[in-house]
């Protein structure tokens, strides 16, 4: 006998026939002689209407509290419709809601953004061997936490992820199967380009980095939750089958991204090339990089403008990388003159939290304008921010931005 923790997204319930097709596969895994934990989503769509009712109601004169109820409306619906469905199919069922006394994820008080008391909820999600000992499949709703009074309280985007890989390693399940409208994780977005393939595995820092990056089938945060002892496995609601392969997510999670700042310890140069409209010329980048890939030089940065494109490179491949691309402008119609500027510091700051922090750069870039640091570059991505200011304040831009960072 295997314990499965079976989590069902917004779209593969999204009707009446898929929320039948969905418990349709719950009981044929139990009547394998498996036990089985649904954890459900709000059905697709409510829980955006939800939020459009009450901007068209009362909008900003709903207090957090208020909104958090508001919201578990959807997981609560959802648990009471699915364990209903698996009870008309013949095996006995019983949702589980914050307001039962098995529930079993536990938060703090910040009911819309809840952080989970690991150590309680791991104790309590135990009493639901008891149910599942009855012969009884638990349908616990996904997204919903309890706070210390009582409170109901949310966990932000990625939910009910996080509810299904919680439950599988506190119960120590053998694997948790999330139930979703796609095959699996597939080699880029199928609806762009049709000869994407499914991946028949992935690891889990693979998955997080491509969650990270815009990914919908899985949201990053729920992968530190992944016990390394516990299968998982992303599958297609299409099936009406757990056992379907879909794309294993294998390996353990390392640890959650630290945050750190890096001051880069050699000096930095930067090399400008200009020339009239030359980002409207195909593969002149790919000529510069080229060229300097060529000879071993790595590229710390590129910034690009309608008439100059900027390269940071370590300052002792500076002489031989102005030369290289000084003949290459010298060779080409489209560019002009080069300049081989100052030394300059590069300072890198990376956080899982800067995907979901609006105005993060405003943050880092106000001490050092209030410091009087000029920043002579600065880029970002979704987890990391580049900055490169002269070399002469580099230490002072480090401090600055270390104590933003912490």
């Amino acid at each position: 006998m295997e314990l499965k923790i079976a989590k069902f997204g917004g779209t593969s319930i999204g009707n009446g026939k898929k929320i039948r097709k969905a418990a349709q596969s719950v009981v044929n895994e139990y009547m394998k002689g498996n036990k089985v934990v649904v954890v459900v989503s709000a059905i697709n769509k409510t829980t955006d209407n939800l939020i459009k009712i009450v901007k068209d109601s009362v909008d900003s004169n709903v207090t957090d509290k208020q909104m958090a109820e508001i919201l578990s409306m959807g997981e609560m619906t959802s648990v009471r419709v699915m364990s209903s469905v698996i009870e008309s199919l013949g095996v006995k069922s019983e949702y589980i809601d914050p307001y039962s006394d098995e529930w079993p994820l536990l938060t703090n008080n910040k009911v819309l953004e809840a952080k989970i008391d690991f150590k309680a909820s791991e104790l309590m999600s135990k009493e639901l061997n008891r149910i599942l000992d009855q012969g009884i499949i638990p349908v616990v709703c996904g997204f919903l936490g309890k706070g210390p009074d009582g409170e109901i309280t949310t966990l932000g985007r990625g939910g009910s992820d996080i509810t299904a890989f919680l439950l599988g390693h506190s119960l120590n399940a053998d694997e948790v199967i999330i139930v979703t409208d796609v095959d699996g994780v597939m080699s880029t977005d199928p609806n762009k380009i049709q000869k994407a393939k499914k991946l028949d595995k992935i690891s889990v820092e693979e998955m997080r980095d491509l969650a990270t990056h815009g990914a919908q089938v899985l949201h990053p945060h729920a992968l530190k939750y992944k016990d390394p002892l516990i299968n998982a496995k992303i599958i297609s609601h299409e099936y009406g089958d757990l056992s379907n392969p879909g794309t294993t997510i294998v390996g353990p999670y390392e640890g959650e991204m630290m945050k750190t700042t890096i001051l880069y310890p050699e000096p930095i140069s930067v090399v400008a090339i200009v020339g009239d409209g030359m980002l409207k010329k195909p593969g002149l980048l790919s000529k510069i990089t080229t060229i300097l890939a060529k000879n071993d030089i790595n590229i710390f940065g590129i910034s690009a403008g309608q008439n100059s494109v900027t390269i940071f490179i370590n300052k002792k491949n500076s002489d031989e990388a102005y030369h290289l691309l000084h003949d290459m402008v010298i060779d080409s119609e489209e560019l002009s003159s080069l300049s081989l500027g100052k030394e300059i510091a590069m300072l890198t700051l990376v956080s899982p939290d800067f995907i979901e922090t609006p105005g993060i750069i405003s943050d880092i870039t106000v001490p050092l304008r209030e410091n009087n640091i000029n920043i002579v570059e600065i880029s970002s991505s979704q987890t990391a921010v580049v900055i490169f200011v002269e070399l002469a304040d580099g230490e002072k831009a480090f401090e600055l931005v270390k104590d933003v960072l912490e």
